[in-house]
C-alpha cells in the first residue's frame, strides 16, 4: 500500500505539489493522472524518496522508503526507463541490482525471460530502442518480486503488442494482490487498465474515485433521440428541467436518461425513430476535469476561409 499524507513540495516560490493526501491500495491498479507540469513525477519520486517532501510524508507499506532494508523487495519502480548505465549490458545491469539487494542470481534471467528480453540480455543497453529500455525496466521492476510497484508512462515506445502485454501484466500483478501505481498520457490506455484514478491538477487533488465513476459523471454523457415531432418533444423535457437542443438532426439531451425521454414521448404519443445514450470517454472527461488546471497551454491551429477571424 501507498499513503500520501499532506504531501507538499516546493521549489523557491514554485509550489510543484500542494497538499496531496491518498491511498494506492492493492489489489487494483490506480491510474495517476494529470495535465503536464500537474506534480505527478515530484510526488512519485517523493514516495521514492529522490526528492524530500517540504511538508507530509508518503510511506510505503507504513514506512518511508529510505528506511526499508533491501528496498526492491519491497517497491519496483520504473520512472525514466533511460536512466540507466548505456555500456552495461542487459543482464549486467539487472544483476548490479540484484546483488545490491540481496537478490539471486537465478531470478534475472527470470525476469528477462518474463519481460521478453532474453534474445537481448547480452546486448549493451545503448543499442536499445525505447520499447526494449522499457522492458529492461520492467523486468528491473520485478526484481525482488515487490508487493508495490510504480510505472511512470509504461507504454512508451512499445508497439501494439507490448501495450498489450503490459496492459495484462499490469491487471495480473494487481490480481494477485500487489499494489499497482502508473501515471499515463495515454487515456484510452488507461480506460482500459486502470480500475481507480487519482487525478491531481498544479499540485492539487482534483478526484480520487472508480474509473467508471469519473466517466458516468462527466457532463458530456447525453441521450440523443430522433423525432418527427423534436421541437414538440424539446419543449417538453426543458419544461423537466433537462437541456435539450437540435444538433445535426438529433435531439440532444443532457441531465436525462434514455427511459425519462422515451417514456415522455410516449405519456404524449410522440412518435420516436431512435433513441440512444451516448457516453464520455475517459478522455473527455478528463479534459473536462481539469480544464482549469492546466499549466502548459498550446496554440490553437484552426484553419480558416478568407475574410474570417481566427
Amino acid at each position: 500500500m501507498i499513503e500520501a499524507r499532506g504531501l507538499t513540495k516546493r521549489y523557491g516560490d514554485t509550489l510543484a505539489v500542494d497538499d496531496l493526501t491518498f491511498t494506492v491500495p492493492p489489489g487494483v491498479v490506480t491510474g495517476f493522472l494529470g495535465p503536464n507540469g500537474a506534480g505527478k513525477s515530484t510526488t512519485m519520486r517523493m514516495i521514492l524518496g529522490l526528492d524530500r517532501p517540504t511538508k507530509g510524508t508518503a510511506l510505503v507499506n507504513g514506512q518511508l522508503y529510505g528506511q526499508l532494508k533491501g528496498p526492491l523487495h519491497y517497491v519496483g519502480a520504473l520512472l525514466d526507463a533511460k536512466d540507466v548505465h548505456k555500456g552495461r549490458t542487459a543482464r549486467a545491469h539487472l544483476l548490479a541490482l540484484a546483488q545490491s539487494n540481496g537478490i539471486p542470481r537465478r531470478r534475472v534471467d527470470e525476469v528477462l525471460e518474463l519481460t521478453g528480453m532474453a534474445s537481448v540480455a547480452k546486448k549493451r543497453i545503448k543499442g536499445f530502442s525505447l520499447g526494449m529500455s522499457q522492458r529492461l525496466g520492467i523486468a528491473a521492476t520485478l526484481l525482488g518480486d515487490p508487493g508495490v510497484v510504480m510505472f511512470d508512462e509504461p507504454v512508451n515506445g512499445l508497439d501494439p503488442d507490448g501495450i498489450l502485454w503490459i496492459r495484462n501484466f499490469m491487471r495480473a500483478l494487481a490480481a494477485e494482490g500487489r499494489t499497482v501505481f502508473v501515471s499515463s498520457h495515454l487515456m484510452s490506455e488507461m480506460a482500459q487498465t486502470a480500475d481507480h484514478l487519482i487525478v491531481i491538477g498544479k499540485g492539487r487533488l482534483l478526484a480520487d474515485l472508480p474509473t467508471k465513476q469519473l466517466i458516468e459523471q462527466s457532463e458530456t454523457n447525453h441521450v440523443r433521440v430522433r423525432s418527427p415531432q423534436g421541437d414538440q418533444l424539446g419543449t417538453l423535457l426543458r419544461d423537466k428541467g433537462l437541456k435539450a437542443e437540435q444538433v445535426e438532426g438529433y435531439l440532444e439531451v443532457h441531465g436525462g436518461t434514455c427511459e425519462q425521454v422515451g417514456d415522455l414521448a410516449a405519456e404524449h404519443r410522440l412518435t420516436i425513430h431512435e433513441l440512444f445514450e451516448e457516453r464520455a470517454s475517459l478522455e473527455a472527461a478528463f479534459m473536462e476535469m481539469t480544464r482549469d488546471s492546466v499549466v502548459y497551454h498550446a496554440d490553437s491551429f484552426e484553419a480558416t476561409t478568407e475574410g474570417e477571424q481566427p
